[in-house]
């Protein structure tokens, strides 16, 4: 099995800034470019575990080039190049102080709302006598904090505005995009037999310019259902067959870790690391329709810095 990448620490030219997230390292090249490398790191319930995933880097960062170009007629996006598998080199935005959140379908989060009994999601009202996993009349938009540290938070259109974290102008636009957007991202995921569920967006400013930015409809940022069966399981009051990295929070649950204080997370072997990381692999091509051609991983790091300094040479 293939080393994973989990720490990278390059230095590029001109570089001004290195921002490490949970799974992605931002390079910060003179404030006018960014290099955003996908390591191997895999996160769950807020926590970075403790060993990476061999080639989960390069499926995010496929999935997202793939739909970043094929959406780039709704709204300009940041990416500028691929110069690595692992590797997106893009415009240095500024970012809202919100993630557009789209939902399809009454699941994850809105449905443990909805099931403690609200009604109301980010000022949305949500009829009554509604199943979990059902489908919504019309995709609804709940749109969460961006938080800096410890967790997002839902807010409403309403209280985006009056606490001036985006202009009104700048929300319906947003509003726009995100819908068309969900809707382009719904018609490529049912010609493979897939339902695009719920995702987030997350956009920024250059220049008075809106662009997309970050990673579209991967499995970490979205989710899919099979649309085979997907009618008689809700008929049965089944869970949905799943395309999404909830497995790997399921796997964690059932070995008693939900990232809360005390609980230890359980052992990952060797042999459970390489099931995840075919498992990323089979999510990539059931997305995009793509076979997955692996990345030559004899010296990822040497390889990665190599490319992006040739690509930032030639720019």
């Amino acid at each position: 099995m293939s080393k994973a990448i989990v720490e990278n620490k390059f230095q590029f030219p001109n570089q001004k800034g290195h921002y490490v997230g949970k799974v992605r390292d931002v390079y910060n090249i003179n404030d006018e470019y960014l290099v955003m490398v996908v390591s191997d790191r895999i996160s769950a319930f807020d926590v970075v575990l403790p060993k990476g995933v061999p080639f989960k880097g390069q499926v995010l960062n496929q999935i997202a080039e793939k739909f970043l170009d094929a959406t780039s007629d709704i709204v300009p996006n940041w990416k500028i190049a691929t110069p690595d598998p692992m590797v997106t080199v893009g415009h240095f935005c500024e970012p809202f102080k919100v993630e557009m959140v789209i939902r399809g379908y009454l699941t994850g989060h809105a449905w443990r709302e909805y099931k403690s009994g609200k009604r109301s999601l980010c000022g949305v009202a949500l009829p009554d006598g509604m199943v979990e996993n059902q489908k919504f009349d019309t995709p609804i938009l709940t749109p969460t904090t961006k938080a800096d540290v410890g967790h997002d938070e839902d807010i409403s259109r309403e209280e985006i505005l009056a606490q001036g974290l985006v202009s009104e102008e700048d929300y319906v636009a947003l509003e726009k995009y995100t819908l068309e957007l969900f809707q382009r991202g719904t018609e490529m995921a049912a010609e493979k037999g897939l339902i695009l569920v719920d995702t987030k967006y997350e956009f920024g400013k250059k220049e008075g310019k809106i662009y997309l930015i970050d990673e579209i409809h991967t499995p970490d940022s979205s989710r899919y259902f099979y649309t085979e069966g997907y009618q008689e399981r809700i008929d049965k009051g089944e869970q949905q067959k799943q395309l999404s990295k909830e497995f790997v929070r399921q796997w964690l649950i059932e070995n008693g870790f939900q990232g809360k204080d005390g609980q230890a997370i359980p052992e990952m072997t060797s042999e459970y690391i390489e099931s995840v990381s075919d498992r990323y692999i089979e999510l990539f091509e059931q997305i995009t329709g793509d076979k997955f051609e692996k990345a030559n991983a004899d010296d990822v790091m040497s390889r990665i810095e190599k490319n992006v300094n040739d690509y930032l040479a030639s720019m």
